[in-house]
């Protein structure tokens, strides 16, 4: 049993906990401000309306208070003028009935006291709240927009730092580019030299040039020019080329040193 209530006490201490907590989402101080101003004007009124009722009682004392004095004022002179015409007893009577209605205004006049001191103390708790609520108006509106400041503050930080990591998101994007982009120049320039080495040659111009080979289409060139060049001249003289030079295949400068060429033989 005290197990069982034991976890009952946890379990509506995490209920009020979280009941708390999503109060405090929920709550906005700018509305709890404006219903405390509204609810200090309600009282205000109240204390208000004490002191109009007071202040009401005391105006109806007070012409009750005139009247009997009037009533008093009116035996007195009608007491005073039965006394004149001798007849004392209609004074004495008038006298009784003056002093009742005295007795009466004295009464009359302990409420209007009461009354006046009452209302003399709700209109100045009217005035003291008056003044607090006067202030507390102040207060709340300097605190409503301090709470507005600062959540539109909170707001425009939360979409500068949405914006920060959507720029920090871009910036890692354009390092990544240009890393590629250095990175397939790199591999354009080192293309570049090799195929200019010779390292490389184009896939449809055939197999890497050779040097020998080169050497070797240079002098045959060289010879045809000289054989050309001879059978021109012999041409000319008339006679026919040598026939070793239109029939040889190789290189002038290959030809034995005690042969001569077509010219000297000429």
């Amino acid at each position: 049993m005290a197990a069982l209530m034991g976890v009952m006490k946890r379990v509506s201490t995490i209920f009020r906990a979280k009941a708390n907590k999503a109060l405090d989402k929920l709550e906005d101080p700018r509305e709890t401000l404006d219903y405390s101003y509204e609810r200090q004007l309600e009282l205000l009124q109240k204390v208000r309306r004490g002191v109009a009722d007071v202040a009401t009682s005391r105006k109806r004392v007070e012409l009750q208070m005139n009247q009997l004095q009037q009533s008093s004022d009116r035996l007195d002179r009608q007491a005073r003028d039965a006394l004149a015409a001798g007849r004392e007893d209609l004074a004495r009577e008038a006298l009784s009935r003056k002093a009742g209605v005295q007795s009466q205004v004295n009464d009359l006049r302990g409420q209007y006291e009461s009354l006046q001191g009452e209302e003399e103390k709700l209109t100045a708790a009217s005035q003291r709240l008056q003044a607090k609520v006067d202030a507390f108006r102040v207060r709340k509106e300097t605190i409503k927009a301090t709470y507005t400041a600062a959540e539109a503050t909170t707001k425009i930080n939360e979409v500068f730092t949405g914006i920060s990591e959507e720029m920090s998101d871009v910036g890692l994007a354009i390092q990544r580019a240009e890393d590629k982009t250095e990175q397939m120049r790199a591999r354009a320039g080192a293309i570049d030299e090799l195929m200019a080495s010779g390292a490389l040659s184009d896939s449809l111009g055939g197999p890497p040039p050779d040097d020998i080979q080169a050497e070797l289409d240079r002098m045959g060139a060289s010879y045809s020019v000289d054989s050309e060049l001879a059978r021109m001249k012999a041409e000319l003289a008339g006679g026919s080329a040598p026939k070793e030079l239109a029939a040889s295949t190789g290189p002038a400068d290959a030809r034995p040193a005690d042969q001569p060429r077509p010219e000297e033989a000429q």
